[in-house]
């Protein structure tokens, strides 16, 4: 009698019996690197990192891990793309504007001044064609990214000098994260690109003259209020920063379709659980600045006006010069428009009733 008779006439008892089960094919160990572009102080920001990797080894069973990796670990904080692009890590977890010097395109993917705030900057990516125009770009670079993290409209940074007017930003060397320094420029700042976990040396020794990060619950710990007084918002370069997983392009297509599933899934969740953690810890972080001291401050309308024409400028410049940044640009603007229609009529007036009450 030959294997199939046997496997065709006997129960599974009688095949077990035999020695002659059909082999069973356990799915592979996957162990994958993620490398990060922030410190390992921000259990926010870096944490959410750390949020993925046990969500993705979770759900796969242990089968599928990913250590994570701070800034500087394995790769520079600003190098993690080309990490990603040249397959020396599987992924890494970054803010995409970071990278505008390669192509401006990549601010889209992350925060533009004047942009989206976070929830529409998710709506833009699951259900308008964020998500689809962004991985269409990030093929070029042999990569495709997937959301994961927000920290909502952030503050507008650290000063060692009141700002009241745009004649007192002339000069002033500002560290922020990419890509809004170009406006900043147009409005005769000095930006600087500078990492999350030198920051707070840099305004220390005097070498930048102020300073943006997040929020309260980061600012905090980073400790800019010792070094600072002056705290500005809003931050209008980052009304809804979109933080991405960048995953080189081969290593996603070796993995099961179960286990792109669980990728997709785990950086889902930590999208949500990121904006989440921010809008609990940053009030409160907020209250005990202010209370120790620091000198919370609005910009003036004058310097909102002027940074929104410097934007519009910027824009209009790229659009004739970047055909990436055109065909994205001309998506985002446009749901931008609808979008801000819509929450002008809903949100933004429960908001501001909700605001003036004392509760």
């Amino acid at each position: 009698m030959d294997r199939r008779s046997i496997i065709k006439n006997a129960g599974i008892a009688g095949v077990l019996a035999a020695g002659v089960a059909p082999a069973v094919h356990a799915q592979a160990a996957v162990r994958w690197r993620l490398s990060s572009s922030f410190p390992k102080a921000l259990d926010t920001i870096f944490g959410a990192a750390h949020i993925f990797s046990e969500k993705v080894k979770a759900m796969s069973g242990g089968k599928f891990e990913i250590s994570v990796h701070a800034g500087g670990e394995i790769t520079p904080p600003f190098g993690v793309v080309d990490a990603v692009q040249q397959g020396s890590v599987e992924c890494a977890h970054t803010a995409p504007y970071y990278f505008f010097g390669k192509n401006e395109a990549f601010a889209l993917g992350c925060a533009i001044p004047f942009g989206l705030n976070s929830r529409q900057m998710t709506a833009w990516m699951y259900e308008g064609n964020g998500l689809k125009l962004m991985r269409e770009f990030y093929a070029k670079y042999s990569m495709i990214n997937f959301p994961m993290g927000n920290t909502g409209a952030q503050m507008g940074g650290w000063y060692r000098k009141e700002i009241k007017t745009v004649k007192d930003l002339k000069g002033l060397k500002f560290r922020t994260g990419g890509f809004p320094g170009k406006v900043m420029e147009k409005l005769g700042v000095i930006p600087q690109n500078i990492p999350g976990g030198e920051i707070y040396t840099a305004l220390e020794k005097g070498t930048i003259d102020a300073a943006e990060w997040v929020g309260p619950y980061d600012d905090q710990k980073l400790g800019f209020n010792k070094v600072a007084p002056f705290y500005y918002y809003p931050g209008w370069w980052e009304g809804g920063p979109q933080l991405d997983l960048y995953v080189n392009q081969k290593a996603y297509d070796a993995l099961s379709p179960e286990n792109k599933a669980i990728l997709e899934a785990a950086a889902s969740y930590a999208h949500v659980d990121m904006q989440a953690k921010y809008d609990g810890k940053n009030p409160n972080a907020l209250k005990q600045l202010v209370g120790s001291g620091t000198k919370l401050r609005p910009f003036s309308n004058e310097i909102l006006a002027a940074a929104f024409k410097a934007a519009e400028e910027l824009y209009s410049e790229l659009n004739d010069k970047n055909e990436d940044w055109k065909k994205i640009y001309a998506d985002y603007s446009k749901f931008r428009a609808d979008s801000n229609l819509w929450f002008r009529f809903t949100e933004a007036k429960f908001d501001s009733f909700m605001q003036s009450q004392k509760l």
